[in-house]
C-alpha cells in the first residue's frame, strides 16, 4: 500500500510540474504573439518604412527582424521602434539594406550635414513611444526636432504625465536637448 501511495504522489507531483511548465510555455507564447503584433503595428504605422518588406519573429521577448530596407537609417529606425516596445528584451536586426528599392527615398530629407535624417528618426521614435505608452496622451503632443533638439508642444493631463513625456524624449537616441512647451490641462 505504501508503494502505491508513493507512486500516486510521485505521479501527482510530476503531473503538476508538467502542467506548470505547459502553462508557463503557453503564457510565454502568448506574450511573444502579443509583442509580435505590437511590432508589426509599430512598423505599419511608420510612414518611413515599408513594413511589407520587414518580417518579425519573437522568441522569449527577443524580436528578430528580417527582410529588406532601403537604407541604413531605415534599418536603425526599425530596430529602435521595436526596441522601444514594452516586453521587448532585445532585437536581433538581420535586415538587409538594398539600394534602389521601389520605396520612397530619404534623400530629399537630407540637410547638408545629414542631420535631417537623424531629426526625422528622433521625431518618429519619440512619437511612436508616446503612442504606445498608456501613461502619455501621445495624440496630444507634437514633437519637432531640429539638429537633435526636441521641442514638445501640446497638452497633458498632469505634471506626472508631463515629466514622463520629457523623460521619454530625453532617453531617445541622438537627442541633444529637450525644450518643454507642454501645457497641463485639468480634466
Amino acid at each position: 500500500m505504501k508503494t502505491f501511495n508513493k507512486s500516486i504522489i510521485a505521479a501527482l507531483v510530476l503531473g503538476t510540474t508538467a502542467m506548470g511548465a505547459q502553462a508557463n510555455s503557453w503564457e510565454n507564447e502568448s506574450k511573444d504573439a502579443w509583442i509580435d503584433g505590437k511590432a508589426e503595428t509599430v512598423l505599419l504605422m511608420n510612414t518611413n518604412l515599408n513594413n511589407f518588406d520587414i518580417n518579425t519573429d519573437v522568441k522569449n521577448g527577443k524580436v528578430i527582424l528580417t527582410g529588406k530596407v532601403n537604407s541604413e537609417l531605415d534599418k536603425e529606425l526599425a530596430e529602435e521602434l521595436v526596441l522601444s516596445l514594452d516586453g521587448v528584451t532585445d532585437v536581433d536586426n538581420q535586415l538587409t539594406v538594398v539600394k534602389n528599392m521601389n520605396s520612397k527615398s530619404h534623400d530629399n530629407m537630407k540637410d547638408d550635414d545629414g542631420s535631417g535624417l537623424t531629426d526625422a528618426k528622433i521625431t518618429t521614435v519619440i512619437t511612436t513611444r508616446y503612442l504606445f505608452n498608456s501613461e502619455v496622451g501621445g495624440t496630444n503632443i507634437d514633437v519637432d526636432t531640429d539638429n537633435g533638439i526636441v521641442t514638445l508642444t501640446g497638452t497633458v493631463n498632469s505634471d506626472a504625465e508631463k515629466q514622463l513625456a520629457v523623460k521619454i524624449a530625453k532617453n531617445a537616441e541622438d537627442v541633444r536637448d529637450v525644450v518643454d512647451k507642454l501645457t497641463i490641462v485639468a480634466k
